[in-house]
């Protein structure tokens, strides 16, 4: 098979494949053929028995880059990619920490039965405490708050020390959300995206018999999309290196653009500096474009100097001419979207369909969507609302948070009144003000709600019913598969 694992390479793929001791830096392009030669050489390791797949920890960006490298690594070791007895350390950092966490992270203080907080549950936690401090929402947006708040744990740093950092009234005022925040999601029993993170850097820095267990596991490492990994993800890798250094990392500093959230491509032009016996590679053959568009490409990139050296080349040929169209704003760039498509299908036998539209941010389409529909052009979205970003199904995590973190604050609110129960926002606020004067945990104020006498009749036996609920489910899952959770009526 090993012949196999290195067919419809390229020199440079087939040599990044064979280099498996000692860290690696692979500079790939775009379009070169980085996902064919990570997933090669994960193969290429196992198949030569230099570690068992469960001994390989591979990190991608998305979960469904990992999706896609497992099921072409299944392919191309004949396994079926359901067989639970090959299994790899792949997924995004996020993912990876989470196993970690739910295995050591009692070392650090988090229930191994910890919930995530997402976006939008952070951003509530952050509301209901600013509502707490009485801070004008208008003066220091909420978002924009939660958004420093993440921005400091990205670097390791906790609520006690942002403190002597914060310098701006934005920023003291983050200083003052933060340690009750925090104090949100211990509670509940969450831990945010960040935090995910973050603890999993505090369990292998504090705790040496921890790192040196995952160290010793890891035989091989391989990091993907390098250079937009921040500072709190460049620690845990650090920490999580064995004294082999048997770490590949791939990325491309010319395709880094996510430093808005924290991201460091000077991570990936430091990397012979932290290795100095690192091997370099070079994947620069492009796959996906004409030769025009390479070197449009290379005559923007060329500008910055502080960047990689390399020259992607393509046997794809020249490819028509890139054309720029300056324009004033964002309806007069939809004229001309709309102009060039209706000329090209007026003068070609060329149809609607062959034409593709593509924007940075959704709120991009609003403008195109709109000439579009006055010029009478027909056209589709692809995508949509990603499916864990659905209103009934964060809904349904919400009752399972409940469940097993009776004490979830955030998750109470979502549901408290789904479906309506006739709760409204003033007895839910006379509810959370009486549980606060009694310095009452959430499952407490749940139980004893008869006892307040700022609520309705009706508001009492909505509530009453509502942890009624709560408890049939927290019997049910108790000796039941999580679907007989979802199928029970909550109404």
């Amino acid at each position: 098979m090993k012949d196999r694992l290195l067919e419809g390479l390229n020199s440079e793929q087939r040599r990044a494949v064979e280099t498996t001791e000692g860290p690696l830096l692979i500079q790939a392009g775009a379009g070169s053929g980085k996902t064919k030669t990570l997933t090669h050489r994960i193969g290429y390791i196992i198949d030569n028995d230099q570690a068992a797949p469960s001994q390989i920890l591979a990190v991608t960006f998305t979960n469904k880059a990992a999706r896609e490298m497992r099921e072409r690594l299944a392919k191309l070791l004949h396994h079926d990619p359901s067989d639970r007895s090959f299994v790899l350390f792949m997924g995004t950092f996020h993912s990876i920490c989470v196993k970690l966490l739910r295995r050591d992270g009692s070392f650090v203080g988090v229930p191994q039965n910890f919930v995530i907080f997402d976006e939008t549950d952070r951003l509530s936690a952050v509301k209901r405490v600013c509502k707490e401090l009485s801070i004008d929402e208008k003066k220091y947006p909420p978002r924009q708050i939660a958004n420093i708040i993440s921005s400091a744990k990205n670097e390791l740093i906790d609520s006690a020390q942002y403190k002597s950092f914060a310098s701006s009234p934005i920023q003291s005022t983050a200083a003052d959300v933060f340690p009750k925040y925090e104090k949100v999601l211990k509670d509940a029993g969450a831990l945010d995206f960040d935090d995910l993170i973050g603890k999993t850097v505090e369990l292998l820095e504090k705790h040496e018999v921890v790192r040196k267990k995952w160290q010793d596991h890891f035989k091989y490492i391989l990091i993907d999309e390098y250079q937009d990994t921040n500072s709190a993800q460049y620690k845990l890798i650090k920490l999580i290196v064995n004294k082999n250094n048997n770490i590949a990392v791939v990325g491309d500093d010319w395709q880094s653009i996510y430093s808005w959230r924290g991201a460091d491509f000077r991570n990936i032009l430091n990397f012979t500096r932290d290795y100095p016996s690192a091997t370099v590679i070079k994947l620069e053959q492009n796959y996906r474009s004409t030769k025009n568009i390479l070197d449009a490409a290379h005559s923007v990139i060329s500008n910055n100097n502080d960047r990689s050296e390399k020259k992607l080349w393509t046997d794809e040929g020249e490819g028509s001419p890139v054309l720029v169209v300056p324009v004033a704003n964002e309806r007069a760039e939809a004229e001309v979207i709309v102009r060039k498509i209706q000329e090209s299908v007026d003068r070609n036998p060329a149809t609607y369909d062959d034409f593709a539209v593509l924007y940075r941010t959704n709120a991009q389409s609003r403008s195109i969507e709109e000439t579009f529909i006055r010029y009478g052009l027909p056209y589709k979205i692809i995508g949509g609302v990603r499916f864990y970003d659905r209103k009934e199904i964060k809904d349904i995590i919400a009752y399972i948070r409940l469940i097993y973190q009776p004490e979830d604050q955030i998750s109470f609110e979502r549901i408290v009144n789904v479906p309506a129960r006739g709760v409204g926002a003033k007895s839910l606020i006379n509810f959370f003000s009486w549980q606060a004067k009694n310095s009452f945990p959430l499952s407490t104020a749940l139980a004893r709600v008869e006892e307040c006498d700022l609520l309705t009749p009706k508001a009492k036996n909505a509530i009453r019913e509502l942890n009624n609920t709560l408890n049939d489910l927290r019997e049910i899952s108790e000796g039941s598969p999580p679907y007989a959770l979802i199928d029970f009526k909550c109404c």
